[in-house]
């Protein structure tokens, strides 16, 4: 697994970031086309070592939650892309109401200007395991001009493997499970909050 980890980050230091991590583009003209670029945690971790502050990593999970679950300062921001609606119910699933986030892409255009950044630019966004909102969240961007926007696929906790019953599932992969810097401790600086 090393040895892989080492390829990857030789092949994206000589090749560049977008060519090695770019999803195929759809051949079918039929499809959408508009089509996504994916990332697992640790290549993540490898493109914000290699280009730094030319690109955007975001951590698309509401504050509360990453409280509770955990952060990396490797994250430039935290911008929810849903926030949970402690004031609506959700009557499909015994929860509150997760609403689109209406400062979610203002945040990240201001967040890009002041870096001296366009919508050019990677922007990779994590959220818990990488697909209830991280891949909602780059079709969002990519519908309103953003043109490199990757998803961590395994997101922040990564995948569950259920092991009997459910008080014995425990997590796989993931920002969290790979050896990766986070910590319970909260950058505020980082941090979302509403200006509403």
């Amino acid at each position: 697994m090393k040895c892989k980890f080492i390829l990857l980050f030789v092949l994206v230091a000589c090749m560049g970031v977008p060519a090695v991590f770019a999803a195929e583009k759809p051949t079918n003209p039929n499809q959408q086309t508009i089509w996504n670029l994916y990332v697992d945690s640790r290549e993540a971790y490898a493109m914000k070592q290699q280009l730094g502050n030319q690109m955007l990593f975001i951590d698309v999970r509401d504050p509360i939650e990453i409280m509770f679950t955990g952060f990396t300062d490797v994250v430039d921001i935290n911008i929810p892309f849903k926030l949970a609606n402690g004031r609506v119910w959700n009557d499909k699933k015994p929860v509150f109401l997760m609403e689109v986030n209406p400062d979610f892409e203002p945040e990240i255009a201001a967040a890009l200007e002041a870096r001296g950044l366009t919508k050019e630019v990677p922007v990779v966004i994590m959220c818990r395991s990488g697909g209830t909102r991280g891949a909602p969240a780059i079709k969002y961007l990519e519908n309103k001009g953003y043109k490199q926007v990757y998803v961590v696929t395994d997101g922040f906790e990564g995948g569950k493997v259920k092991e009997g019953d459910r008080k014995n599932w425990r997590l796989k992969n993931g920002w969290k499970n790979s050896g990766l810097p986070w910590s319970y401790k909260l950058n505020k600086e980082k941090m979302y909050f509403p200006t509403k």
